[in-house]
């Protein structure tokens, strides 16, 4: 017996399969990536060791290189890095300005509700720094009363904020100002991290000096506006190779030296949240 489709019925049916292809295609960042040929990263270029501008005036750092790898690992040839401030990154994901921010940035609750985030990549122990002649600050129960310089928008100034409230938080859009304050008096202390302490006060000989244990670890991992799941998955697989073959243990040696063994500190991190 032959079988007639009313027309009546095969219009919703064709129109109902329509809708469901162009829904399994909706979501395609990474695709889009992969035809446009290039990824736009934010960072800031002002923080080393994690980014700065090297001595031919090129974006440089432990941030930049594992972007760099990570592009070229989800087929993406090239990187464009946009130079912005911390305050600003969020906002500006969100604004499209640039398809991630990958600059020791902590995916903290507060940003989790607007951006998302990557598996972690990075770490840091943040601990205090103080001019070597300021005896009176041997660690966190001496810092009541003391003033403190921290970078705008930073996941320190959240810190700060939460859990030093009896000091004051003094913010600056850049970092090297902060150490700047710290050596001409106008702050008495900074919480950053161990090796962007060590390394700026190496780098330019300053009197100052870490003390204390630890406050924080803080993972960092690359923010993307919400939605972009097939650049986050891609991004995320990328990473997870990094760590098995060594290539994020290779950087952190490279830019950050031997203070820290990156994949091991991610993993003490981690099993403290």
């Amino acid at each position: 017996m032959k079988t007639t489709i009313s027309m009546k019925f095969a219009l919703p049916l064709f129109t109902a399969l329509t809708l469901g292809i162009n829904s399994a295609h909706a979501e395609d960042s990474l695709e889009k990536l992969k035809i446009l040929g290039e990824i736009r990263i934010a960072n800031t270029q002002t923080s080393p060791p994690w980014s700065y501008l090297n001595d031919k005036n090129q974006p440089d750092g432990y941030d930049v290189a594992i972007a760099q790898e990570v592009a070229k690992r989800i087929g993406v040839p090239k990187v464009v890095f946009v130079a912005d401030n911390f305050k600003n990154f969020v906002e500006g994901l969100k604004a499209n300005k640039y398809d991630m921010v990958m600059n020791d940035l902590t995916p903290t609750e507060e940003r989790k509700l607007q951006v998302d985030f990557s598996a972690p990549y990075g770490v840091e122990e943040f601990r205090i720094f103080r001019l070597e002649k300021n005896s009176d600050i041997q660690g966190r129960d001496d810092l009541a009363g003391k003033s403190m310089g921290v970078t705008s928008g930073s996941s320190n100034e959240s810190w700060a904020r939460k859990h030093l409230t009896q000091s004051e938080v003094r913010t600056y859009d850049n970092g090297g100002l902060v150490f700047n304050d710290l050596v001409n008096g106008r702050i008495d202390f900074i919480v950053t991290s161990w090796f962007s302490g060590e390394n700026y006060r190496k780098t330019n000989n300053l009197p100052i000096t870490a003390v204390g244990t630890p406050l924080t670890y803080q993972l960092s991992a690359a923010a993307l506006a919400k939605g972009r799941d097939s650049l986050k998955s891609a991004v995320n697989v990328a990473i997870g190779e990094m760590i098995a073959d060594g290539t994020v243990d290779k950087y952190a040696k490279q830019y950050i030296g031997d203070y820290y063994h990156m994949t091991e500190g991610i993993k003490k991190a981690q099993a403290e949240e």
